[in-house]
């Protein structure tokens, strides 16, 4: 259906070959965008859980068994495995943006507990755009927030629950409870996308416009990603810091890390968001947040116990974050831990945020900062650099603006550079260990290692690095289905011009 009336759309399409998502423009370097979004996430409890392999054919809810809502239904797992082989002839719908209906209030209590909606653009449906939820792999938005209390300096997260338009939360009584916060909270919101456009639709006229929400510049948005409050955010986290009521942890040390890259590279210290040695074509793409999908009805909830639970035999979606990587792949295999606090929609839980990420960046910052890169496609304006769109984008997540100084690290060529020279020997001193690790994508590449050299190799392309007279440092070996299994590394030290 179409949305309802009276919202407000805020959002550009523009050229998708401008806004692809980091993922997908790199797997698509690399021959792979078939299977970028087949994320390998630890299994949690037991749970079915992974990406739904039915909806790589382009299939929606034709392939699920319809329930009324309202009618909770246990798929068993006999019916589960049946849903997924249901696999129709793969659609012809080659539509990659959605809406995405920001309810009232979204900073309050209130509106982190309602639902958003993702629905079709332009006023199609759900099911005539493909911009269902049970379709997420392709078109699955993600939405994330993270919360300060401004007296204590106290941080949490929440995950907002997505559903498709026209569907209901699949929980107890198709209610989610508001989270407890401090009626003064700092509240912001950060969203991904498997897609290539989510357009913000506000649930009345005046929502996006009071909750600071940020898609881009006019006529030129940021594609998968927005926000909504995050400047307002970053500057009440550093006050809090300022007035000693915030103390974020230090990332530490590991001695499983390598030495590497002499003067440029951080030695054994935990790398952070900011850290060229994990740092791609997006660093700020994107949340962390994960939701349970019921099969049979096409109904989604939030992922915690409560709800994997209620739900047996749950999938579980997820979109494409360089955050998920760093926190959940690379963090362990070296031995650290990322900036984590407790998650309001999985009982206090510890879990990490897009946002948090950002904070340990900004409070542990490398001498040589990796910031959203001036040559991403996301910031980037008809192709070419847009220093107005950068800044508005890095706000968001608290980083520097363009100037002499960030550029020193962050210009086009220097960002490349940087990236050459600092990650390359990262990954060679760190391949033994870096090679035990599991690979985020197995459909992509077959260990952590490779990931990263793939990554590293395809975002060099993507960002243009030629240009500035590099060479791509990595050479990849990939089997018959094109799985990187090994590469290898030019550690020579490059210069841009």
């Amino acid at each position: 259906m179409p949305p309802e009336s009276g919202t407000v759309r805020v959002g550009v399409n523009c050229m998708h070959g401008e806004r692809w998502s980091a993922w997908r423009r790199r797997m698509q370097q690399s021959g792979m965008s078939r299977v970028a979004r087949q994320l390998a996430v630890p299994a949690v409890l037991g749970l079915v859980i992974g990406v739904v392999i039915a909806f790589h054919s382009g299939t929606s809810n034709s392939g699920l068994t319809q329930i009324p809502l309202g009618t909770y239904v246990t798929p068993a797992a006999s019916d589960t495995a049946a849903a997924l082989a249901t696999t129709p002839v793969a659609s012809t719908n080659t539509n990659t943006t959605c809406e995405i209906i920001v309810p009232a209030n979204p900073l309050s209590a209130q509106g982190l507990a309602t639902p958003y909606q993702l629905t079709g653009p332009n006023g199609t449906t759900p099911a005539q755009s493909g911009c269902e939820m049970s379709n997420g792999a392709k078109l699955g938005a993600f939405v994330q927030a993270t919360i300060l209390d401004p007296a204590t300096g106290a941080l949490s997260v929440y995950a907002p629950l997505v559903i498709t338009q026209g569907t209901r939360p699949d929980t107890p009584e198709q209610k989610i409870s508001p989270p407890v916060i401090p009626a003064d909270a700092v509240v912001t919101i950060d969203f991904g996308f498997n897609g290539t456009d989510l357009i913000q639709v506000g649930a009345t006229p005046t929502t996006l416009v009071a909750a600071h929400c940020v898609s881009g510049q006019a006529g030129s948005g940021f594609g998968q990603t927005s926000f909504c409050n995050g400047a307002s955010f970053f500057n009440a986290v550093r006050q809090a810091e300022r007035k000693g009521l915030l103390k974020v942890p230090s990332p530490g040390t590991s001695n499983a890390i390598g030495r590497s890259g002499g003067g440029l590279g951080t030695g054994q210290s935990c790398p952070v968001l900011s850290n060229f040695e994990v740092a791609g074509l997006d660093p700020a793409d994107s949340v962390t947040t994960t939701y349970l999908l019921n099969p049979l009805t096409g109904q989604t909830a939030q992922d915690n116990t409560t709800n994997q639970s209620y739900i047996a035999g749950a999938t579980l979606l997820h979109g494409s974050s360089a955050n998920a990587v760093l926190d959940q792949y690379v963090d362990p295999i070296l031995g650290c831990t990322p900036f984590e606090a407790p998650d309001l929609s999985h009982a206090s839980v510890p879990a990490s945020s897009e946002a948090l990420d950002e904070i340990a960046a900004g409070a542990y910052q490398p001498k040589t900062a990796a910031l959203v890169p001036e040559n991403a496609r996301a910031v980037t304006n008809g192709g070419q650099s847009d220093p107005a769109k950068t800044d508005r984008y890095r706000q968001e997540l608290g980083q520097a603006p363009v100037s002499a100084a960030a550029s020193k690290s962050s210009s086009p060529a220097m960002y490349c550079q940087n990236l050459v020279d600092i990650q390359t020997p990262f990954l060679a001193a760190n391949q033994k260990l870096l090679a035990a690790g599991q690979s985020p994508v197995t459909a992509t590449a077959g260990n952590l290692l490779t990931f990263l050299a793939n990554d590293l190799s395809a975002s060099f392309a993507s960002l243009g690095c030629q240009q500035f007279h590099l060479t791509n440092p990595v050479t990849l070996k990939r089997n018959s289905a094109g799985v990187a299994i090994a590469a290898t590394f030019d550690t020579a030290v490059q210069t841009a011009s």
